[in-house]
């Protein structure tokens, strides 16, 4: 693992990193050092690892809750290559959706491909930032939307070291079986009125989760919507499973 060197502002420290071809960045309360709680976050398709929501989120995290984030660009998003595969999976994607078609199969599918590489580069990152002196090896959480969700729900499922999880934005189709094995914590988040994710289909992956400690939080508004507050909510969730 290789970083740049850190910038600091407002108490929180900001490292870029790569880990092998992996792109990322890790956030820490300022000066930190010793183990503490370490929050993967996954940012939304067609986002990267330093997205306007994902780096306000992660500010807020380390300053407020004093977690370490990181962040990492998804396969074929961000400063990744992109492959001809991904490339015409998504030229079918959006010409199904131009064509007002039933996509959700072939989301699911697009998001099946990218975590059968993200998974792994995710468990690998997370090896690597636990030997860091401002992470150490506590207790890690995983926060994702939408695609995010996609990549961690199977990441979830396969990491026994992840021991909460936020999740939302995203339908059951694709997710089933690995939803089945996710038994930590989880706060699913659902917009009643989303206009990309049928708000059956949201439900039906809440109602998937094996997690006996699951808690649905819905609001009224679209896809994107998710309303601020919401991640004062995911702090406090963290704090109460993690710390």
């Amino acid at each position: 693992m290789r970083f740049t060197s850190p910038t600091s502002s407002d108490g929180v420290t900001e490292r870029s990193f790569t880990l092998g071809e992996i792109p990322g960045v890790l956030w820490t309360p300022q000066d930190a050092t010793g183990p503490r709680p370490l929050i993967l976050m996954g940012h939304g398709g067609g986002q990267h690892k330093k997205a306007p929501g994902v780096v306000a989120r992660a500010r807020r995290f380390a300053a407020e809750g004093g977690f370490a984030v990181a962040a990492i660009d998804a396969p074929h998003h961000g400063e990744r290559p992109k492959s001809e595969e991904f490339a015409r999976i998504t030229a079918g994607l959006r010409a199904g959706m131009a064509a007002g078609e039933d996509v959700g199969e072939q989301l699911a599918a697009m998001h099946t491909f990218l975590a059968g590489q993200a998974v792994p580069e995710w468990r690998a990152v997370l090896t690597a930032l636990r030997e860091l002196d401002a992470v150490g090896d506590g207790p890690a959480g995983y926060w994702g939307m939408s695609m995010g969700c996609a990549l961690g729900v199977p990441l979830v499922a396969a990491e026994p070291r992840i021991g909460a999880a936020v999740l939302g934005l995203l339908g059951v189709n694709g997710l089933a079986a690995s939803a089945a094995e996710v038994a930590v914590p989880v706060l699913f988040l659902l917009q009643w009125d989303d206009d990309m994710v049928p708000r059956e289909q949201g439900l039906a992956l809440f109602d998937a989760l094996a997690s006996p400690g699951r808690t649905l939080h819905a609001n009224p508004g679209g896809h994107g919507e998710i309303p601020e507050p919401e991640t004062g909510s995911a702090l406090r969730f963290f704090a109460r499973h993690l710390t």
